[in-house]
């Protein structure tokens, strides 16, 4: 495969979740939201990762500061999407391969999807290509329409669909792939838009087709993953989804958890085979569990914690307001 880049976009603010704290540093599992998106590119061997910041920029590279891979860009004026690409070009001037472009927000965002991605756009050699999915209620999100032929044909937002369109459930989950000699000079030629001056992404497709390059859209991407965070309701859901995989993880490597839905797990914990998490107990982000323990009821191991082979650990005493 030549080589590849990620565009990361991570410039936004958390409006609908009435906080000051930058979107993708929101916690799942116990690790920024933007975290798993680097992690996702990182396990698909992308070689370059650019990650475009703007809101609380020094809160979010502060936070991954020991993350040396990852080429930092400011984008001081949030003008659509297709423009926090845009002030990327500096960033990869000279770069000759395909160019992923993904948002910071999509914590599901798995290392498979990314692959595919790359994989399609090489392979077909066009100038873009999309991954997307089917829900069954896509309210909200824009519409694949395809033509006759079934290729690719435009993105168009719910807002601005006909009746017929909102009728279309394959929708744009926002993960795309360029080729990178091509996607410039195509960002160049998209007029802002009328009502808010800013320039979309999804607004490529059709210039890229009026310049008779090649677009498609592969089918690739699990509803599930397609979810992005916009409110504390979309927060806990994606944490519930995230939970599901970690423990699905565990349980495949050999650890009993008595009651799934009564366990709480964080991110990047590793428990040893044998070892039984009984309900209604915690293991915080990082800890370290040996082979045949037993963990609760009612335990808490905490973050970065490491358990020895065979340790009981036994219920926790609340320590809340009040306790003595």
């Amino acid at each position: 495969m030549a080589e590849t880049a990620a565009i990361i976009l991570a410039a936004g603010k958390s409006t609908r979740m009435r906080s000051d704290l930058p979107k993708v540093l929101h916690e799942i599992c116990g690790r920024p939201m933007l975290g798993y998106v680097l992690s996702a590119c990182r396990l698909a061997c992308v070689d370059r990762i650019i990650a475009v910041v703007g809101h609380g920029k020094d809160q979010v590279i502060d936070r991954f500061s020991a993350d040396l891979d990852v080429t930092w860009v400011e984008q001081v004026e949030q003008n659509g999407t297709g423009h926090a690409v845009q002030v990327c070009r500096d960033a990869l001037e000279g770069f000759d391969g395909s160019v992923l472009v993904v948002a910071g927000d999509m914590p599901l965002l798995r290392r498979e999807t990314v692959i595919e991605l790359l994989e399609s756009r090489e392979e077909s050699g066009d100038a873009l290509a999309l991954a997307t999915t089917v829900l069954d209620d896509p309210t909200g999100y824009g519409r694949i329409i395809r033509d006759g032929d079934g290729k690719l044909e435009a993105i168009v937002e719910h807002r601005d669909c006909s009746k017929e369109q909102r009728e279309v459930f394959e929708v744009n989950p926002s993960y795309y792939c360029f080729d990178a000699r091509r996607l410039f000079g195509t960002l160049d030629e998209i007029k802002p838009s009328a009502d808010t001056g800013e320039v979309y992404l999804t607004d490529a497709v059709k210039a890229l087709r009026d310049g008779g390059e090649g677009v498609s859209a592969v089918t690739s991407v699990p509803a599930e993953d397609a979810m992005g965070i916009n409110t504390r309701l979309d927060l806990a859901r994606a944490a519930r989804a995230m939970e599901d995989r970690i423990q699905l993880r565990l349980m495949n490597e050999g650890v009993t958890i008595v009651d799934p839905d009564n366990t709480w797990i964080e991110a990047d914990v590793s428990i040893g085979r044998d070892s039984v998490v009984y309900p209604f107990s915690f293991v915080g982000v990082g800890a370290t569990i040996g082979e045949g323990c037993r963990v609760g009821p009612y335990a808490c191991v905490e973050a970065g914690e490491v358990v020895d082979d065979g340790t009981a650990v036994k219920q926790t005493a609340f320590q809340g307001v009040g306790a003595s």
